[in-house]
């Protein structure tokens, strides 16, 4: 009796997109939070103003390089 292989799973592409979105979500606020804490520990309104450069930087890079149609 010969043994028959199943065939494989289909690859999801969207599991890799989104594990993809998660870990660049994660780079990100390890970013922000460890400009806070080496810059920014003190000053609120810098911090605050640095928090959002960051984050849009990430956006601009996300929607130019990242972002598939």
């Amino acid at each position: 009796m010969a043994l028959v292989p199943r065939p494989l799973a289909p690859y999801d592409k969207d599991m890799g997109k989104n594990a993809a979105s998660v870990i660049y979500a994660l780079v990100m606020i390890a970013v922000v939070v460890g400009v806070d804490i080496l810059f920014f520990r003190h000053r609120f309104t810098a911090r605050l103003m640095a928090n959002v450069g960051i984050v849009l930087i990430f956006g601009a890079f996300y929607l130019r390089f990242l972002k598939r149609p």
